[in-house]
């Protein structure tokens, strides 16, 4: 064991852009959406839903009877957003509200630019603000704007409520999916990152079972007891499942085919997720040994991305059943 010292923490974001296919319900409303009208749809009860729901509350039957509703409504409830998270609709404060528009009997939850949490109150009336480009959904409404009582609703484009007019519909969206957290590493993981910084692999052997796991847990999942000896380990190991990627993607840094796969490190007893080139994808293959390829050591940090992948050593494939355990 070495000296106990302060946990690891650093900031993580995960995003990606996430392609929705919509159906032909949500693309009957996305396509309202991008022409300047807003869809609900009736139930078996004679309620309005907006947005639509594609199958009956009551009954769960499908549904298709397309109603046209105003863009005004009456705020229902609401909450005021004072410090706006990114990727949200406005980027100053603002309120989040349900908003039942004109027409419909269900609400629907949107921004309201209000200006300061005094000017918003339930039922105060709301209109829509278009964005300024369309076609990406609920988002062709930027927000909703406060509206006078006696105000009417703008103008609406001849629309066809039963899908008659003639345009090309909105079959997906994008979608953006973004976190952002802070990360504390636990003490085991701390002192893994910090061998990985200095070049080096070290994992935790269970003292009941003897299992030696990288990254360390902490406490062995079989015994339930901590796992206390580092055990360090050599950049060396063997494939014992893999997946050829064929598939391209935002931020992919290596273009496909390539090969993402368990690697189980000599005296480890779990394989971990990494990276094998140096070959063709089509040639890696169960048992084969493989050893790590590391980055200049002036880009090391505290990540297992020091090890930019693993290729093939030239060993003979290790028999199934060194690895048959592992899998």
């Amino acid at each position: 064991m070495t000296e106990i010292s302060e946990p690891l923490s650093a900031p993580l974001d995960i995003g990606f852009d996430y392609t929705r296919s919509l159906g032909p319900v949500l693309s009957r409303f996305a396509t309202g959406l991008r022409e300047g009208r807003i869809l609900g749809i009736r139930g078996s009860d004679g309620r309005v839903h907006v947005p639509p729901a594609e199958f009956d509350p009551k009954t769960a039957e499908r549904l298709d009877d397309f109603v046209q509703v105003s863009t005004t409504g009456t705020v229902v409830t609401w909450s005021w957003m004072p410090e706006p998270a990114a990727g949200q609709p406005l980027s100053h404060p603002f309120g989040w509200a349900l908003i039942r528009l004109d027409g419909a009997d269900t609400p629907m939850l949107h921004a309201v630019d209000a200006g300061a949490p005094e000017r918003m109150s339930t039922g105060m009336r709301v209109r829509v603000r278009w964005a300024a480009e369309r076609g990406n959904g609920i988002r062709d409404i930027e927000c909703f704007e406060p509206a006078s009582d006696t105000e009417q609703p703008s103008p609406q484009p001849d629309g066809d409520a039963d899908g008659s007019a003639e345009s090309e519909p909105v079959g997906s969206i994008i979608a953006p999916v973004h976190l952002s957290y802070q990360h504390s590493a636990s003490p085991e993981e701390s002192r893994y990152l910090r061998a990985l910084r200095e070049g080096r692999l070290v994992g935790q052997r269970c003292p009941v079972c003897r299992k030696v796991y990288i990254p360390p847990r902490g406490a062995c999942p079989t015994d339930g007891v901590p796992t206390d000896e580092e055990v360090e380990l050599a950049d060396t190991g063997t494939v014992t499942t893999f997946c050829i990627v064929n598939v391209p993607f935002l931020g992919q840094r290596i273009q496909p085919p390539y090969v993402s796969a368990y690697v189980l490190l000599d005296g480890a007893d779990i394989p971990f997720l990494h990276l094998v080139l140096g070959c063709n994808a089509d040639e890696v293959r169960m048992g084969m040994r493989v050893r790590g390829v590391w980055k200049p050591r002036d880009e090391w940090e505290h990540t297992l991305q020091n090890i930019d992948h693993f290729e093939p050593s030239g060993e003979p494939d290790a028999p199934f059943e060194s690895y048959a355990q592992h899998l």
